[in-house]
C-alpha cells in the first residue's frame, strides 16, 4: 500500500516536472530577437503558426512578427510596468498582457468574432492570429496595406479610432517606435526569403 502511494507520488512528480519544464521551455523568448530564421529554427512551432496566420488572413509573416517583437520582445508574460506611489504599487498602466500586449476589451472582442474562449494571451499562435486579425480590421477600417507595417502599427498602438484622428502626431516617441517596427519588418523581410526552414 505504502509502495503504490509512493509510486503515484513519483509519477505525478515526475509529470509535474516534466509540464513545468515543456511550459518553461515554449515561453522563453528566442535567444536572437533580431533573425527571424534562427527564431524559427529555435521555435519551429512558431513557424508553423506564423504560417497559419498568413494563411487565414494573408498578413506578412515579416510585419505580424515585427509588430510583436516591439510590443512584448516575444515574451509570453509581458505586461506594463507596476506604477508605485512612494512604497505602494497602486496597478498597471493597463490591462495589455502577453506576447500580443492586447488589453482586455480588444482581446475579448477578438475572441468572440475569430478566437475562442480558449484563446490566450500567453499563447504564441492565439496572439500571432490576434495580431494577423487585427491588421486585417485595420485595413478594412482605415484602408493599411498590409505590407505597410509603419501605419499598421500606428493602428495597434493608437487604435482605429485613434489612428483616424491621428493622435500619434503629438508623440514623437511613437513616431520613432513605428520607423523602428517598419525597418525591423523589412529586415525580418530579408532574412525570411533566405531561411532554410524545411
Amino acid at each position: 500500500m505504502i509502495s503504490m502511494k509512493y509510486r503515484s507520488f513519483k509519477l505525478v512528480s515526475v509529470f509535474s516536472l516534466a509540464l513545468l519544464f515543456i511550459t518553461g521551455c515554449s515561453t522563453t523568448p528566442p535567444s536572437r530577437p533580431e533573425d527571424l530564421c534562427s527564431i524559427f529554427q529555435e521555435k519551429d512551432s512558431w513557424y508553423t503558426d506564423a504560417h497559419r496566420v498568413h494563411q487565414r488572413y494573408g498578413v506578412p509573416i515579416n510585419v505580424a512578427m515585427a509588430i510583436m517583437a516591439q510590443e512584448s520582445g516575444f515574451r509570453a508574460d509581458a505586461q506594463p510596468p507596476m506604477r508605485w506611489f512612494l512604497f505602494i504599487p497602486y496597478g498597471r498602466g493597463s490591462s495589455a498582457y502577453g506576447y500580443p500586449q492586447a488589453q482586455d476589451p480588444v482581446w475579448n472582442e477578438y475572441k468572440e468574432q475569430a478566437g475562442s474562449i480558449f484563446s490566450s494571451r500567453s499563447n504564441f499562435g492565439d496572439s500571432l492570429d490576434f495580431i494577423g486579425w487585427y491588421m486585417t480590421k485595420t485595413k478594412k477600417l482605415n484602408g493599411i496595406s498590409f505590407s505597410d507595417a509603419y501605419n499598421q502599427y500606428l493602428n495597434y498602438h493608437e487604435g482605429w479610432n485613434g489612428f483616424r484622428k491621428k493622435t500619434y502626431r503629438s508623440k514623437d516617441w511613437l513616431i520613432k517606435v513605428a520607423r523602428k517596427v517598419s525597418s525591423r519588418s523589412q529586415m525580418y523581410k530579408r532574412q525570411l526569403l533566405k531561411c532554410n526552414l524545411y
